[in-house]
């Protein structure tokens, strides 16, 4: 069973997306911001299969948390999702270490077509 972490510092958005994915038989691991999910991911030596991150995010953002990520654990697909226009500008030139950014709102088909095609090894919709 595939294992995801998903960091947003939105409580209900946080909550919608670990149910979704969790329908798909997929265990779910939290974080409310980027700082929180690299300490998890460093703590569990990258003992994950997925990492959905929002960009927005206090303390650190969704950008920086992947770039972390892609350093110390670069076989850890990772998804980033943002409901600004500016962060998806920002996270445009990261095609070579993000699988896809799904922009918000997106449903709960979305998502969990995202997370599969991530988790299946294969590019976003471009």
């Amino acid at each position: 069973m595939p294992r995801i972490l998903i960091a947003d510092d939105e409580d209900s958005m946080r909550s919608l997306v670990a149910r979704a994915i969790a329908m798909d038989g997929h265990q779910i691991v939290t974080a409310s911001d980027g700082a929180e999910a690299l300490e998890i991911i460093t703590r569990e030596a990258g003992a994950f299969d997925l990492l959905l991150t929002d960009i927005k995010m206090p303390i650190m953002d969704g950008i920086a948390l992947a770039l972390a990520v892609r350093r110390d654990f670069p076989m850890i697909p990772i998804l980033l999702m943002t409901g600004f226009a500016d962060q998806r500008e920002r996270a445009s030139g990261l095609d070579a270490i993000v699988n896809d950014v799904i922009t918000k709102p997106f449903s709960v088909a979305d998502i969990r077509a995202a997370a599969a095609r991530a988790l299946a090894g294969g590019p976003g919709p471009q």
